[in-house]
């Protein structure tokens, strides 16, 4: 959108506001100031490439902020790549900001979104993350931004920092912490909140000592448990040199271009399967990518790091979908299709602990294979990842509340359930625009319209002081906020799976074969 356009749109004129780095002017959007494309970190690109991020330069005068950044490279997932090219630059670092009351002195609560995409794909400009209804409605500023993925942000590179994507997010947050006063915000009620990768991405800021006291409130929707190993991660990158006859250092990877390189690491995905006896459970699941347990940016991982109180001061919505796994199987062309071998072996590869197949069985005995396998398969990577940092909070003697989304997607004549990414279209209200609102079919119902209220002022009222409008979580009740049509507050809804895996660590994963 123009300046001239949002003027005309607008009775009051476009708004600026000044930043450290230099004013700013954004246009106005049904009632809230929309600010895109602000720039948190100088372009990772040229001495920057693989360095951890800079501050931004200063500018004179107003600068625009209409437009979305361009996102950095993606992966080929979903036409991502494609979308990615379509706003060239390397500008990838920026910041968009959406705020009811674009004056210093408003002190609202705010809100930071981390997209997820499996930490190879994900842009802020999507139409889904747009933050304007949840910024009008909840009386909060909402912040989204970019972050680099794949080789770029996860790679464990020799002469490069670890976790640079986990880096931009810290940069990203120390931006809220200098500018959101001039937006409206109040930098001492921040949350982030994010999911998937994005809830992953959450969880390991919680574990970080660079992110402590840039944030004071948490919400991790569906968090990814997959936390690599730095020598997992080295041998992945090394197979991504090698494709192009490189080493596995930043000097050698700096003189491939980033869309090439970003090329290369679909490449060694799609016969990841080769790695499977290397690289064990990603390789199963297609997961070449995540952050990594290095012992300095990300010290431990979020499971071990909340146990022992790193996050205890800082309160925490975490939950999952009940049917996580569904929209996978519906994109791989597994789902209804599960034989019984596929069950097993699945069984075998993600259960916890070398019985864990035979316990499956045990604790299920009512349950066919698709059953199992989707069961299996969510419980690994997101629905125990979740619960298990609620647990590892309160055991600290931190404050934890617990969701699980059993609303069903009405999308696909309802065979998705409650998947995976349901709650993102719930969650920022946009259910009509945006690849996540596919999920609820043909023009959002008024079940979904409800729900999605509840769900924004829960998330909201949260951000601005620390109730989402159900009890805490704790050791006795495991009392559990159930999203649904008609939300209700049950004790421990997930205990077959819970107490399946209850001693299963989700430490970092290993290098099988070295």
């Amino acid at each position: 959108m123009s300046v001239a356009a949002s003027q005309s749109s607008e009775s009051q004129p476009a708004p600026v506001v000044r930043t450290e780095a230099g004013a700013v002017r954004g246009s106005r959007e049904g009632g809230v100031a929309v600010f895109r494309g602000i720039p948190f970190a100088e372009p990772p690109v040229g001495e920057l490439r693989f360095a951890a991020p800079r501050a931004a330069l200063g500018w004179d005068g107003e600068r625009e902020a209409v437009a979305y950044g361009p996102p950095p490279p993606q992966a080929g997932v979903f036409g991502m790549d494609a979308l990615s090219q379509e706003a060239p630059g390397d500008d990838w670092l920026t910041v968009n900001v959406w705020s009811p009351d674009p004056g210093a002195g408003a002190g609202l609560p705010v809100m930071v979104w981390i997209q997820g995409g499996a930490y190879v794909i994900g842009m802020s400009g999507l139409p889904e993350y747009d933050g304007g209804r949840l910024a009008r409605e909840g009386g909060v500023v909402v912040v989204t931004f970019n972050y680099r993925v794949g080789i770029e942000g996860f790679a464990q590179i020799e002469g490069a920092p670890a976790n640079r994507g986990l880096l931009d997010q810290v940069a990203a947050l120390e931006w809220v912490r200098d500018n959101i006063r001039a937006f409206g915000g109040d930098a001492g009620r921040v949350t982030v909140f994010g999911q998937s990768a994005g809830g992953g991405s959450v969880a390991a800021l919680l574990a970080m000592g660079r992110a402590r006291g840039l944030f004071h409130r948490a919400v991790a929707q569906s968090v990814q448990g997959t936390y690599f190993s730095p020598e997992l991660a080295a041998d992945v990158t090394a197979a991504c040199a090698a494709e192009l006859a490189l080493r596995p250092t930043a000097a050698d990877l700096a003189t491939v271009d980033p869309i090439r390189l970003s090329a290369t690491g679909d490449a060694v995905t799609a016969k990841i399967s080769q790695w499977t006896e290397r690289w064990g459970r990603p390789a199963h699941r297609t997961i070449p990518f995540a952050a990594v347990v290095d012992g300095d940016v990300l010290p431990a991982t979020p499971w071990e790091a909340l146990a022992a109180g790193a996050a205890r001061d800082i309160e925490l919505i975490a939950g999952h979908a009940r049917d996580e796994h569904r929209l996978f199987g519906a994109i791989d062309g597994t789902l209804g299709q599960v034989t019984e071998g596929q069950a097993t072996t699945a069984l075998r590869t993600f259960g916890p602990g070398p019985d864990g197949h035979r316990r499956y069985r045990e604790a299920l005995p009512d349950a066919g294979p698709d059953e199992l396998y989707e069961r299996v398969h969510a419980d690994w990577l997101f629905r125990m990842p979740s619960l298990h940092l609620a647990e590892a909070q309160i055991q600290a003697g931190g404050r934890a509340h617990v969701y699980e989304l059993t609303w069903s997607a009405p999308g696909m004549g309802g065979a998705l359930g409650a998947c995976h990414g349901l709650d993102v279209p719930l969650v920022f209200g946009n259910l009509t625009h945006g690849q996540t609102a596919a999920l609820l079919g043909e023009g959002p119902s008024p079940e979904a319209e409800a729900l999605s209220a509840h769900i924004r002022g829960a998330w909201t009222a949260f951000a601005a002081h620390g109730d989402p409008g159900w009890p805490a979580y704790d050791s006795a009740q495991r009392l559990t906020q159930l999203l649904d049509a008609h939300p209700t507050v049950v004790p421990d809804p997930e205990r077959t799976s819970r107490l399946l895996w209850q001693d299963h660590p989700f430490a970092a994963l290993p290098l099988l074969d070295r």
